[in-house]
């Protein structure tokens, strides 16, 4: 069993709640940096910003394994990278008979968007 946390994206209204605050806001607490380290660890690698950006980057928002794994590594090494980022949140996923399909939630995208945005001009 995994003790990864999950980042806290959405309110019940549907609102994005980023993990973090912006970056230029307030300095982060040491929760905070610590979910906002796991998220970018996790995409701190090639192979899985490259899995990651087909899995967004795919019609529907969604991609079967098979269609995302021609990256440069074997399948297995794949397999070991998507679960990296299940772990830090970034992705969710469901079986569909023998195949895995992979999805990036719009409020991670937009999560990420928050944390790293610049202030609003005064």
């Amino acid at each position: 069993m995994s003790n990864a946390k999950v980042l806290p994206l959405l309110e019940p209204e549907g609102q994005v709640v980023p993990c973090c605050p912006p970056l230029a806001e307030r300095p982060m607490t040491a929760e905070e940096a610590e979910t906002a380290a796991r998220m970018f660890k996790a995409l701190g690698d090639p192979v899985r910003l490259r899995l990651f950006s087909a899995v967004a980057s795919h019609e529907g928002g969604e991609a079967c394994v098979c269609d995302i794994s021609d990256v440069g590594v074997s399948q297995p090494t794949v397999s070991h990278h998507l679960k990296k980022l299940k772990e830090a949140g970034l992705l969710t996923s469901e079986r569909r008979g023998t195949w895995v399909y992979y999805r990036v939630e719009p409020s991670v995208l937009a999560a990420m968007g928050k944390l790293l945005a610049l202030p609003a001009a005064a």
